[in-house]
């Protein structure tokens, strides 16, 4: 016979299957983790829970015949309603009472967070600093050549002549206007107090009438005023908002929270806001998820590639970070901001 009474006081979530790995016992800090009621719970199949079924089916097939210990990285809990949870997972065998395996589950590690974090903030330096000299370097040649094609035009006898030069003109202009979008970002925040939520409706009505998509709202209205400049923030949220429409999402949702006691970019904050852009398109390409901040890197024909890079700028020039999750049907990029 197996007690659970040692397992009611642990901080850390565990739960029970019997031999068709059916959630048989769930103690209290499994409850909390996985925001739900042990009722709930128990009788659940437990791959029900998780994205990552048939690996997960495999590994836990394993454990039960060879009594091994089977530890999983990026298990991810489903959640009706709410984003994926990425959990680590320790199953251990057992024996008694009809149950087989016993399953420890634990957030991934917040240094995990952490290091991702450091990384985009070393790479959005280096490439920044890149894509303004770069920028520089072409805007000058880029007048020079619009110039030329100017003189030129007035010179040509034939008219018809002049569509050649007008196309020049206007690939001038238009690199000169890309150029200018990568120089923007290095003015300084213009700071005033500010109601996120007035941000996220301009975006929706922008959005909406663009492509209209539908955009629900899952708003938390006990928010403070957020400090930050109101045109980048827009900016940001716009970039993200229409990386998703122009993928094919037929949905998007906005979803702002409190999240109290977090660490952002090394330092620790009491409140801080978690604002989330949830879409059901395709997700982003897998071979560029680990680039898909670096400017000039799209997951779609014809993208410039700067929008989500312009938008973890903005974000930083906050103290923030911009972090994502993709899969096909759902994208999640989440924006972490100071409430200071």
């Amino acid at each position: 016979m197996v007690s659970f009474s040692g397992l009611e006081l642990l901080a850390t979530a565990v739960v029970a299957l019997d031999e068709r790995f059916v959630v048989r016992y769930a103690n209290p800090a499994a409850e909390s983790l996985l925001a739900t009621g042990a009722k709930s719970l128990i009788g659940q199949p437990f791959l029900s829970l998780f994205f990552e079924k048939q690996a997960l089916m495999a590994s836990l097939r394993e454990s039960r015949a060879m009594h091994w210990d089977y530890a999983a990285q990026n298990v991810t809990y489903t959640r009706h309603g709410r984003e994926p949870l990425p959990l680590s997972c320790m199953v251990t065998r057992i024996d008694g009472s009809g149950l087989a395996l016993l399953a420890e589950l634990r957030p991934i590690s917040e240094q995990l967070r952490l290091a991702r974090e450091e990384r985009i903030i070393a790479e959005q330096q280096a490439n920044r600093e890149l894509i303004r000299n770069l920028a520089h370097e072409i805007k000058n040649p880029l007048g020079g050549l619009r110039g030329s094609a100017q003189l030129l035009e007035r010179e040509l006898e034939k008219p018809e002549l002049r569509e050649y030069t007008q196309v020049i003109i206007k690939e001038a202009d238009r690199l000169q206007a890309l150029m200018d979008r990568m120089l923007t970002p290095h003015r300084a925040p213009r700071i005033e107090p500010m109601s996120v939520h007035e941000v996220l409706e301009r975006v929706r009505s922008l959005v909406k009438a663009e492509f209209g998509v539908v955009i629900e709202r899952d708003y938390d209205p006990s928010l403070p005023e957020l400090i930050g400049d109101r045109e980048q923030l827009i900016q940001a949220v716009l970039n993200i908002a229409r990386n998703a429409a122009q993928a094919g999402s037929k949905s998007i949702v906005f979803r702002t929270r409190a999240v109290r006691q977090t660490t952002i970019l090394r330092q620790r904050y009491r409140l801080a806001l978690e604002l989330q852009v949830i879409d059901d398109g395709p997700g982003v390409p897998e071979e560029i998820q680990e680039r898909i901040f670096n400017p000039l890197v799209s997951g779609r024909e014809g993208g410039t590639g700067l929008g989500l890079s312009l938008a973890q700028t903005f974000v930083q020039y906050h103290q923030g970070v911009i972090e994502f999750e993709s899969r096909p049907g759902r994208t999640t990029f989440r924006i972490l901001l100071p409430l200071t």
